[in-house]
């Protein structure tokens, strides 16, 4: 690890001399591109809702840096690889982008961030959810913001472990977020002397997911996990419900849950259910600020995706004032030395794989009885501090760490 600390130290120093002699804004503008799902199974967690939140960034900041335009760009990616890579490759070749957010799809953002780090360019990356995009997919021009799927596995499943629930069965996704959240799941399932009796694989999208829980409710484990998002997990949650799952003694959790699919089932279906977020509207005075001139433009509370969407574009927009260019390595060395502090997190900091630890929240969904408005479905049972919610830096599998000054 200290040969790639060392390496990557060298190649910072000599860029950043470069970018010292030359220091400006590229094509006089600050060119960001918004690459998201905005029609299919992770329209809600992102989509148009994230693109509102770039906006309210940008808006923000003055629309400009230091006199220099910020334009935006944006895309629908269809979750697919191929449509999300080609049109980074598009927007760097054509458009001169300098850097690309949103990003959902784990699958889109593997592919998407090759194209980042073959253009010299950077990624920061909200919506995706593998732990694997800054462990063995590290690069240093990409950087993940507001949850992974090893913290969501670390918060989740050990509160329900601690609650008596040893035996799992896990159903999954099947692709690269799916994969990265079941491997996560099984490790600190086994770690804390749970077994995993059982897993079935579904493709992506799904809308039918009978046979899939009737796997699951015949295997007789405890608790069953969902390594899913968005659509699938609705779908997943309200076919559970229809076949009496819980009822029948089994556990549900829920390992990628966002507050839009909570309001889409409802507090009937969702009470009591424990998840993991990196971000709830009603925290605090800042969130709740933040998250009421979000819903005056929306007509929707902001999810945990939305809020990492407005917080690393602000930040990255205040390392380029700073550095005083648009240049990447530059940018990103401003990044890393300087804290996150704002209506997302607290003390924040960026690490030498690219990961943004920041604290994660154990939050349960309310009752009924307990809810005082449409959008107040969580209660904060415990914070997470960072450096226990993300895998340890000297866990990781990545080659291209980046050391700071």
């Amino acid at each position: 690890m200290s040969f790639f600390r060392k390496s990557a130290s060298a190649i910072l120093a000599s860029s950043l001399i470069a970018s010292a002699a030359q220091a400006e804004i590229s094509n006089d503008e600050i060119r960001i591109g918004y690459l998201a799902d905005m029609s299919g199974t992770y329209r809600d967690l992102s989509g148009p809702g994230g693109l509102e939140a770039l906006k309210m960034a940008v808006e923000d900041f003055g629309g400009t840096v230091d006199g220099k335009k910020i334009v935006v760009f944006h895309a629908d990616d269809l979750n697919k690889p191929d449509v999300g890579a080609n049109t980074v490759r598009q927007w760097i070749d054509e458009r001169n982008v300098d850097m690309v957010t949103g990003m959902v799809a784990s699958s889109v953002v593997l592919a998407a961030s090759k194209v980042v780090e073959q253009g010299g360019k950077l990624a920061l990356i909200s919506g995706a959810a593998a732990s694997s995009i800054t462990n063995e997919f590290c690069s240093p021009n990409h950087i993940h913001w507001t949850y992974d799927t090893y913290a969501l596995a670390n918060g989740t499943a050990k509160a329900v472990l601690a609650d008596g629930g040893k035996s799992w069965y896990i159903l999954t996704a099947d692709y690269a977020f799916g994969h990265a959240m079941e491997a996560d799941i099984t490790k600190v399932v086994e770690g804390d002397g749970g077994s995993i009796v059982g897993k079935v694989r579904h493709p992506f999208p799904s809308s039918d997911f009978s046979s899939y829980m009737l796997q699951a409710q015949g295997s007789g484990a405890e608790v069953i996990a969902l390594a899913n998002a968005g659509a699938d997990t609705v779908n997943s949650l309200k076919t559970a419900s229809e076949f009496g799952v819980t009822q029948s003694g089994q556990k549900l959790a829920g390992m990628v849950v966002f507050l839009n699919d909570i309001h889409a089932m409802g507090l009937e279906v969702t009470q009591g259910l424990m998840l993991t977020t990196g971000w709830y509207w009603d925290m605090n005075d800042d969130t709740r600020a933040w998250a009421k001139r979000y819903y005056e433009r929306t007509k929707r509370m902001p999810g945990m995706v939305h809020a990492g969407i407005y917080s690393a574009t602000t930040h990255y927009l205040n390392a380029v004032k700073a550095a005083g260019t648009d240049e990447t390595v530059a940018v990103r060395a401003q990044m890393a030395k300087t804290p996150v502090n704002d209506m997302f997190a607290k003390d924040g900091r960026i690490r030498e794989d690219g990961r943004m630890v920041h604290d994660m929240y154990l939050v349960q969904v309310k009752t009924p009885a307990e809810s005082k408005g449409e959008w107040d479905l969580y209660k904060i049972v415990r914070t997470i501090p960072g450096d226990q919610a993300y895998r340890p830096i000297a866990e990781t599998q990545c080659t291209k760490l980046v050391a700071k000054d």
